[in-house]
């Protein structure tokens, strides 16, 4: 006797409403980013091009004059606030990086128990402080020791910042780095262990080539936080137009321009349309960063 068929059980149409809804709001958010960051850049776009007619481009990023509220004959030259962002980027990244990645090392493979989850919070802690705070701490404390250690006339110069900076981006290194470590198999581990590998063997010729993607993502989120940065660096470079020849010279950021300088210019005025387009050289900075990101993330899976 042949055994009655079991009919399938069928989807609601409410069912499948539900998950087309769903789909379509996961698609919205996903092209939401997209239209906002567009929309970003169209509106600081808009506000300083009014001024591109009157631009003299080589002057702009070449010259290092900056005087925009000459009233006998203003001068609008960044090539001193690149020179001095990317300068105090760079020595930032260069203390911040081995500290940022050993620290995400240390305590992926070689903290256990309360000590682990002790050095975790605190340093999340760092990543709480607000940037004026820090702004503070380079003012007050950072530049009187800089003063007695180095015997320089300023405290507030490049290196300053730079500590700073350096010590703001590592909480993000190390959260982002130990992610990307926990991330690799435990299978990689116990394989270089059989094989007679050493633990620092095991870290350096295993783990760190394997989890290369989610440590460079690490640094670039940290270069994007130090380009970014705005309070700390106001108060603590010193706030002078200059070409630094030295780390202990003065220096000011593309960042920190914009936020001294556009609540006391005039609506509409050149000044404030040359600081919009000070935000659209930062906003193409960090899209060139994060393009070189991509190609560079794009190489290591290749490889």
């Amino acid at each position: 006797m042949a055994s009655p068929t079991i009919p399938r059980p069928t989807r609601s149409a409410l069912a499948l409403f539900s998950e087309r809804v769903i789909e379509s709001l996961v698609h919205l958010c996903g092209i939401s980013a997209i239209v906002f960051v567009f929309g970003i850049f169209f509106f600081v776009f808009k506000e300083g091009a009014p001024f591109l007619t009157e631009l003299n481009f080589t002057e702009f990023f070449t010259s290092k004059e900056w005087i925009p509220t000459s009233s006998v004959q203003p001068k609008y030259g960044i090539g001193a606030l690149i020179v001095g962002t990317l300068s105090v980027t760079f020595l930032a990244m260069a203390i911040a990086v081995p500290f940022g990645l050993g620290a995400a090392v240390f305590v992926s493979e070689f903290c256990t128990g309360k000590t682990k989850e002790t050095l975790k919070i605190v340093i999340e802690l760092l990543a709480a402080i607000p940037s004026v705070v820090w702004g503070f701490i380079g003012l007050s404390v950072m530049s009187p020791v800089i003063i007695a250690m180095f015997h320089v006339p300023v405290g507030v110069n490049l290196f300053n910042a730079a500590l700073l900076l350096a010590l703001m981006s590592v909480p993000i290194m190390v959260s982002i780095g130990e992610d990307a470590l926990k991330a690799v198999p435990d299978s990689y581990r116990e394989a270089s262990v059989a094989l007679g590998a050493t633990r620092w063997q095991m870290i350096y010729r295993v783990l760190i080539p394997a989890a290369k993607n989610g440590l460079l993502a690490a640094v670039l989120l940290g270069v994007g936080r130090a380009i970014g940065e705005t309070m700390a660096v106001l108060m603590a470079t010193g706030h002078s137009v200059r070409i630094p020849h030295s780390i202990f010279d003065p220096v000011r950021t593309l960042t920190a321009t914009i936020a001294a300088e556009l609540g006391e210019t005039s609506h509409g005025s050149p000044h404030y349309q040359v600081l919009f387009l000070i935000g659209v050289v930062l906003f193409s900075i960090t899209f060139v960063v994060n393009m070189l990101a991509d190609l560079a993330v794009k190489g290591i899976k290749k490889q």
